[in-house]
Formats: structure tokens, sequence, C-alpha cells
């Protein structure tokens, strides 16, 4: 696990100089910084796929970057048509940690009722 954290924060230097190309309007660089930092994004995904606490953030985090992604193509190349298409995965992004919570909560709340005298 701890080389998977090392991992992140070169995840975060890759995930910083493409938003960092994007609002510099800097496209060439922009474009090719998607293909690292979404490749990262999924390849944690796949490391943590058993743990679900961490594979639920690690989607979300995926979906956020494809949205990134698609929203930055789209402003530097289709004159931002792209926003509908990003827009769903954000709201991927969303749905796997409100998921996740509420998983989390469906099954706190059955302990304390299997505990209750």
């Amino acid at each position: 696990m701890e080389k998977l954290r090392k991992f992140e924060n070169v995840h975060l230097l890759l995930w910083l100089a493409k938003d960092l190309s994007w609002v510099m309007d800097w496209k060439i660089l922009g474009m090719l910084m998607i293909v690292p930092t979404v490749s990262l994004a999924i390849w944690f995904c796949w490391k943590t796929w058993n743990e679900k606490s961490e594979l639920a953030f690690n989607l979300a985090v995926a979906a956020w970057i494809m949205a990134n992604g698609i929203w930055m193509t789209g402003e530097f190349y289709l004159e931002d048509g792209t926003r509908p298409i990003a827009m769903w995965f954000f709201l991927a992004g969303l749905f796997f940690i409100l998921r996740y919570y509420l998983r989390l909560y469906i099954a706190n709340r059955k302990a304390r009722l299997e505990n209750q005298p």
C-alpha cells in the first residue's frame, strides 16, 4: 500500500500539470497529460479492486479526471461543446461516493439494530 501512496503523489503532479496546461491554454501539453493521468487513475482502481473503501474513492477520482479531460478537450477544440458529456462523468464520480456511504450507513444501522437488547 505504501508503494501505491508514492504513485498517488506522482498522480497529483500529473493532474496538476494537466490542469495548469488547461488554464494556461497549452493545448498540446494538456492533451498529452490526459493519457498518463487517466491511466494512473485507472491503475489505482485496478490495484484497489478488493478494498471497497479505497476503490470507491479511486473510481470517483478516475471519473473526475476523465470529466476534466473531456471538458478540457471541448474547451480547446470544440467550442466548449463537451460539457454535457463531462457532466455524466462527474455524476458517475458522485454516484461512486454516495453508493459507498449509503452502503456504509446501511451496514452500520443493521449492526446497531442487531446489537440492541
